[in-house]
C-alpha cells in the first residue's frame, strides 16, 4: 500500500526523532505533551526509530498514544539497528557524522543488523516497546555513507538480502502496510529503486528535499520514484531546524553559506507575512512525488506551528520572486 493511500488526516504527519532526547535532555512531561498536543491538532501519523535514543521515542510514543485506537493513526518505524539490554557510554557510540546527536538517550547499546532475522527481532522490540500490536510502515533505517562510511555499500547488501526480503514477505502476507528506505541520502534510494527484486512502497527522505537542499533529489531521486510510483516521505523539512529558527543544520552547525541563504528567504517571507515554515512544508509537498511531510518537535507549540503553517495560504507571487532570486531551483515544482 502506498503511503498517501493509508493516511488518514492529511499529509502532515509527526517526526518524533526529538523525542529521544535529540540535542537535549527532554522532560517526560514535555515529551508527552507534545505528542498529546499533536494528536489535539489532527496529526494521525506518527513516525518513530529504535535509533532516537536507543529505544526511548519509542517508549514515549506508545506511552502516549496508549490511550488512543490503535486503528486511528498510521504508524511507522524502522529496522536496522537493535537494542540490547547491555549499556554502554552514549558518548563513545561511532555512528558516523551524527555520532552525539543523542548522546542524551537511554545508555542501551545499539548495533547494526540488516539481516532477515534482526528485521524480525527489530519489530518484535519495537512492538514491545510501543506497546502496539502492528506497525503500518517500516523503514530500513541509515543504510547510507553518513553513517557507516565507504562500509554503507556492504550494509546495503546485507539488507538486499535480508531485511528487503523480509520485509515484502510481511507486507505481501498483510502483517504491514509497505516499506522502504530511511535515509539522509538521495543515493541508497537511487540504488533501491534500481533494483528488479525489490518494490519498496515508500520511503522516507530527510533533509534531501527542502528549500535548502533539492537539487539532487529533484535531477535524481524524485523522477524515478514517480515512475517506480513509490511515494517519498519528506523528512526534516526544516534541515535540522535552521528554517525554523534552530540552531543547528544537517545535525551540526549552520555553515556562513546557507545562513546567508536562510537570511534572504527569511526576508521574503517577511515582505509577504508568512511564517518561514510555512514556505518550508509548502515546498516539500509541491512535488508529486511527495506523499507527507514529518518535521520533528519536542514542545507542544511547535507542533502548533507545523499545522498552522500548512494551512497558511502562500501567494503565487511569493514562489515566483522565491524562483526569481534564485533562491530554488529553475525545474523545482511550486505550490501554484
Amino acid at each position: 500500500m502506498k503511503i498517501r493511500e493509508a493516511l488518514l488526516a492529511g499529509p502532515l504527519g509527526f517526526g518524533t526523532a526529538p523525542l529521544g532526547n535529540m540535542y537535549r535532555d527532554i522532560p517526560e512531561d514535555e515529551a508527552l505533551a507534545t505528542v498529546d498536543a499533536a494528536w489535539d491538532a489532527g496529526t494521525r501519523f506518527f513516525d518513530t526509530a529504535p535509533f532516537y535514543g536507543a529505544g526511548l521515542a519509542e517508549i514515549r510514543l506508545g506511552k502516549a498514544l496508549s490511550k488512543r485506537p490503535r486503528s486511528d493513526y498510521v504508524l511507522s518505524s524502522k529496522v536496522g539497528r537493535l537494542i540490547l539490554d547491555e549499556v554502554e557510554d552514549p558518548s563513545g557510540r561511532d555512528h558516523g557524522e551524527k555520532g552525539e546527536i543523542f548522546k542524551h538517550g537511554r545508555p542501551n547499546k545499539i548495533v547494526p543488523d540488516y539481516s532477515a532475522d534482526g528485521t524480525m527481532k527489530s519489530i518484535e522490540d519495537s512492538l514491545r516497546r510501543m506497546r502496539v500490536d502492528h506497525i503500518d510502515f517500516v523503514w530500513v533505517h541509515d543504510i547510507a555513507q553518513d553513517f557507516y562510511g565507504d562500509r554503507w555499500l556492504a550494509m546495503f547488501e546485507t539488507a538486499r538480502t535480508g531485511a528487503f526480503r523480509a520485509l515484502s514477505k510481511l507486507r505481501d502476507e498483510g502483517v504491514i502496510k509497505g516499506w522502504g528506505l530511511g535515509v539522509n541520502k538521495v543515493e541508497p534510494v537511487e540504488l533501491l529503486l534500481g533494483l528488479a527484486e525489490a518494490d519498496p512502497d515508500g520511503t522516507l527522505l530527510a533533509g534531501r528535499y527542502t528549500l535548502l537542499d533539492h537539487e539532487m533529489a529533484l535531477q535524481r531521486l524524485m523522477p524515478a520514484a514517480q515512475r517506480r510510483k513509490v511515494d517519498i516521505v519528506i523528512g526534516g523539512p526544516y534541515s535540522s531546524g535552521v528554517l525554523a529558527g534552530g540552531r543547528h543544520f544537517e545535525y551540526g552547525a549552520v555553515p556562513p553559506v546557507i545562513a546567508a541563504k536562510v537570511e534572504r528567504i527569511s526576508a521574503l517571507c517577511v515582505e509577504y507575512n508568512i511564517a518561514i515554515k510555512a514556505a518550508a512544508l509548502h515546498f516539500s509537498l509541491a512535488h508529486p512525488a511527495s506523499a507527507a511531510v514529518i518535521p520533528g518537535a519536542s514542545k507542544p507549540g511547535r507542533i502548533l506551528e507545523d499545522h498552522a503553517a500548512l494551512k497558511t495560504k502562500i501567494p503565487a507571487e511569493f514562489w515566483h520572486e522565491l524562483r526569481k532570486r534564485g533562491l530554488v531551483a529553475a525545474e523545482a515544482p511550486l505550490p501554484i
